[in-house]
């Protein structure tokens, strides 16, 4: 399959995802959210691979959505799978399908680990994204912000979820509810990343791992793969999923949710009614 917002480079047993929108960050527009599903579904689905690494082309990681997609009416019928990245399916079989919600329930569900390979800012949706591989791998160069609520909205992409799985409660709710950004040695410290190395080393360093997970029975680590996720998970994704849907869904309709994209764009600071 051919992909024109995304790279895909397979090296022996080792796919590598590269998510190539340098020039807005790799934020996720509607093409970008059917092509990172549809990616994720072709090597999920590839005999002949045992370990993914999802990156970024670029300064960036990924800096989450697109928020011109929600100013610019327009573009809602202009790209394709916007209808279905607005309203995803709801039943757990077909669960956020063409989505970036669609992608983390993949990575999480695929038998092949999946390591993030985290080379600059992973903001809101982005973060969600690295919070959803089973491995992440920081450049010193990395930052991370659950930036949702300085939008006016809430996290998604399971990112309430998988955050206090990954840090512990307190520090998931000073992220979440601060949208504070913090580096890689934070993150490091706090436990959200398995190890920080120097930017040029990043690349390098997760292959060499991927390549470890690769040598090993691909029977064995699918199923101890899914054994840890099914050991953390206390209640089920999806349906964490569905309720941060319930959510967004009154919160995308607000006057602040629209001041707040407005004012991004606009690059001034957002003045908010709690409409």
């Amino acid at each position: 399959m051919a992909y024109k917002s995304l790279i895909l480079e397979k090296d022996g047993p080792i796919a590598i995802i590269t998510l190539n929108r340098p020039d807005v960050g790799n934020s996720f527009d509607f093409r970008l959210m059917m092509e990172i599903d549809n990616v994720l579904k072709e090597v999920g689905g590839a005999q002949d691979i045992r370990a993914v690494i999802i990156t970024g082309a670029g300064k960036h990681f990924c800096t989450g959505v697109d928020l011109s997609m929600f100013t610019n009416p327009e573009s809602l019928v202009e790209e394709p799978g916007a209808e279905q990245a607005i309203a995803p399916a709801l039943d757990d079989q077909t669960y956020g399908r063409g989505t970036v919600v669609g992608s983390v329930v993949r990575m999480r569900s695929m038998s092949k680990p999946v390591i993030a390979a985290i080379n600059g800012a992973a903001i809101g949706a982005g973060f969600a994204i690295a919070l959803g591989c089973d491995i992440r791998i920081a450049s010193d160069k990395a930052r991370f912000s659950m930036a949702f609520v300085k939008r006016g909205i809430v996290p998604d992409t399971g990112g309430s979820f998988t955050l206090p799985r990954v840090v512990g409660l307190p520090r998931a709710c000073e992220l979440t509810l601060t949208g504070d950004t913090i580096d890689a040695a934070e993150a490091d410290r706090i436990g959200l990343v398995n190890k920080v190395v120097p930017h040029d080393d990043l690349m390098k360093t997760a292959r060499e791992l991927a390549e470890r997970i690769a040598k090993n029975p691909p029977l064995a680590v699918a199923m101890a793969k899914a054994d840890l996720h099914r050991a953390m998970a206390e209640t089920d994704i999806i349906e964490q999923m569905k309720h941060e849907e319930k959510s967004q869904a009154k919160l995308l309709n607000t006057e602040d949710f629209m001041e707040a994209a407005t004012a991004f764009l606009e690059k001034r600071e957002p003045v908010f009614k709690g409409k």
